[in-house]
């Protein structure tokens, strides 16, 4: 039996919105196991951002358990919880989070000079992993001279900076054609199974989804379906 990387147990993440209480996430409860690529669907509003804020111990939910490897992340201080995002836990965003003033290789550094490791090392590793995503030739390029696809994969390299356990990427293909989209989300199964981690996607495309081998449906922040 493979082992459970990730496992919730009756998570719920509660906001209140204008005088309103919203139930973003309400009472969600699965596992992942190691080497498994998961995409979490559901419209907008269903609640896929806020779930994965809270597997990337971003924020905590009001009740419930997140174990990760093992750790119930929601009992973790704050400072902890900044270790596991750390050196734990790789985010792809939508909007790939690049700092315009910083080269691609300088942009993948960045989570590899909070946990210290020093300049060569960093510049090293950063390379290393551009060449993995196809562009070492791009390295000295700034986000401007990249293309989306381009910047994605960049934004790829710096979520494996630090070789996570596991990778949360939230829409990583909303602002891609189609084949560039699939070519990303091929790029990061491959990537974690050689690494033994998991990947979470949160999508509404099923293009997308039906690359992954695990699928979570949410509705108003319930699972509806596995």
């Amino acid at each position: 039996m493979k082992d459970h990387l990730l496992v919730l147990r009756n998570v719920t993440k509660k906001y209140v919105l204008g005088g309103r209480k919203i139930i973003a996430v309400d009472n969600v409860s699965f596992s992942i196991n190691t080497g498994e690529c998961v995409a979490i669907m559901g419209p907008s509003g269903s609640g896929k951002t806020t779930l994965l804020s809270l597997i990337g111990a971003l924020s905590k939910p009001d009740q419930g358990e997140i174990l990760f490897d093992g750790i119930d992340i929601t009992k973790l201080t704050e400072d902890q919880r900044a270790d596991i995002r750390r050196d734990k836990i790789g985010f792809i965003f939508q909007l790939f989070n690049l700092i315009p003033t910083l080269t691609a290789v300088e942009n993948v550094e960045i989570p590899m000079i909070a946990k210290k490791i020093n300049k060569k090392r960093r510049r090293e590793k950063a390379l290393q992993l551009l060449k993995l995503v196809g562009l070492e030739e791009r390295a000295n390029h700034l986000p401007d001279q990249l293309s989306g696809g381009e910047m994605q994969r960049v934004a790829i390299a710096r979520a494996l900076a630090n070789d996570p356990l596991i990778i949360l990427a939230d829409e990583p293909t909303g602002n891609l054609d189609s084949k560039t989209g699939v070519m990303i989300i091929e790029l990061l199964i491959s990537l974690v199974k050689e690494r033994n981690g998991i990947l979470i996607v949160a999508t509404h495309d099923p293009l997308i989804s039906g690359k992954l081998e695990h699928i979570i449906r949410l509705r108003d922040g319930k699972l509806i379906g596995e």
